[in-house]
């Protein structure tokens, strides 16, 4: 239950649904806006599929070994031809 008000709590700082704490006079913030953001291009591995190209998906379940103790988990790898 802690975790999911901190959650909530958390989402509504970012959204700015809860008022901001009250700043000191000499404090200055910034925009995020203004804020200068860096550009990122990606350029794909291979090239697009062709119009008639199908999607084909392997789909199976696999075991996770985790602390509380091992879990069967799907698993799913698709790829065009």
């Amino acid at each position: 239950m802690l975790k999911i008000a901190t959650v909530l709590t958390v989402l509504a700082l970012g959204f700015g649904l809860m008022p901001p704490a009250v700043a000191a006079p000499g404090d200055q913030r910034q925009e995020l806006s203004a804020q200068s953001r860096p550009r990122v291009t990606i350029h794909p591995r291979y090239r697009a599929p062709g119009p008639n190209a199908k999607r084909y998906c392997r789909f199976w379940l696999a075991q996770e070994y985790r602390v509380s103790g091992t879990v069967v988990v799907p698993r799913q790898r698709c790829w065009w031809q």
